[in-house]
């Protein structure tokens, strides 16, 4: 059984997403407190694009790929 459950799309969403959100957070454009935590929670949609798998899915039930 395969426990990736995120289509093509989705992870490339995901990474893109994450790599802004960290850029955002890294570059100073959101600054302090904030800025740290966009930086923080950008790892997040990049670490589940990157692998194909997110937990919250399986807590929903919910699955992208159809494979």
């Amino acid at each position: 059984m395969s426990f990736i459950n995120e289509s093509t799309v989705d992870r490339i969403v995901r990474v893109v997403i994450g790599l802004a959100l960290i850029a955002l957070g890294w570059s100073g454009m959101i600054q302090g407190a904030l800025g740290t935590v966009v930086l923080v929670v950008g790892f997040v949609p990049l670490l589940t694009g990157l692998i194909g798998f997110c937990p919250l899915y399986t807590l929903f039930g919910l699955r992208t790929n159809k494979a």
